[in-house]
């Protein structure tokens, strides 16, 4: 019902509020500089001890701090119900763990946000108890306060929260979605996601698509009839997993209509991960 929206609006809002990143982190002694650097460990044990001890997601770009996760369960309705902070869900950060730059306005870090309207990317669920949160593709605000994302997503359904069922593949780099793996395996950041089938096997879990089964040959992501087994891959949160590791590169970012192959590993000069979007 539209009479909902307002009050959906409003907590979503009043919720953002009470999130003080800037002021927390001041707190604790790391404030925007231009030739300060901080560890991941001060500024999650910055934020957390505000939040239960609960961990929080960091978003780097070019090794500055530009995005702050929270994320909660929640109990009841969205007007009514409780917000309670819970852990992150999925990978804990994008930054590295020491030299981590938190630019002052002005120093490539954008402009502060001059409302407190609801963050980007923020979903919300109803429940008669705690569902597990998990979070959309991050926002790409950058400011000297780091853009928050407040997020409390649908209960998994029957699928759970991993690889299950249909879903499409999205690729981030540098904590933001930058297109996403089409029918034949590559990565593209131009038209529409391809969808995937993930099917549950003895050591993990396969993938398709409308081309075919997916695999990893001779060092790359391949889809399609010519692959003659397809390979068993495991999940850490919804990020996918090849022999024990979610991290993946590419040559390049692909621009307009090219693809751009994707590789296991880091060998090569743009790294990624490849996160689970369920249908």
């Amino acid at each position: 019902p539209t009479e909902e929206v307002p009050d959906f609006f409003n907590r979503t809002v009043n919720l953002f509020k009470s999130l003080p990143s800037y002021e927390w982190l001041s707190e604790a002694g790391i404030v925007p500089s231009t030739s300060a650097t901080y560890t991941t460990a001060q500024i999650q044990a910055a934020l957390s001890k505000n939040r239960g001890g609960h961990q929080v997601y960091l978003g780097c770009q070019s090794g500055a701090l530009n995005e702050i996760w929270y994320f909660f369960n929640v109990q009841g309705s969205i007007q009514t119900g409780t917000f309670e902070a819970s852990d992150l869900v999925g990978s804990k950060s994008t930054c590295p763990s020491t030299g981590i730059k938190y630019l002052p306005k002005g120093n490539g870090a954008g402009s502060s946000p001059t409302s407190a309207a609801p963050p980007p990317g923020t979903s919300t669920t109803t429940s008669s108890k705690p569902s597990t949160t998990a979070s959309s593709k991050p926002s790409t605000t950058k400011s000297s306060e780091p853009s928050t994302t407040t997020s409390a997503a649908p209960s998994p359904t029957s699928g759970g929260p991993g690889f299950s069922g249909k879903g499409t593949l999205n690729v981030i780099t540098y904590g933001s979605q930058t297109g996403c793996i089409i029918s034949g395996g590559t990565w593209y950041t131009s038209g529409t996601c391809a969808g995937f089938t993930a099917t549950t096997s003895d050591d993990g879990f396969t993938l398709s698509s409308r081309k075919g089964d997916c695999a990893i040959v001779g060092g790359a992501l391949t889809c399609g009839s010519s692959v003659s087994s397809a390979t068993s891959f495991s999940a850490d949160g919804d990020l996918l997993v090849y022999d024990g590791a979610a991290n993946f590169s590419a040559d390049s970012v692909p621009s307009g209509n090219t693809q751009g192959t994707v590789y296991t590993g880091e060998d090569h000069s743009t790294s990624l991960t490849i996160q689970w979007q369920g249908l």
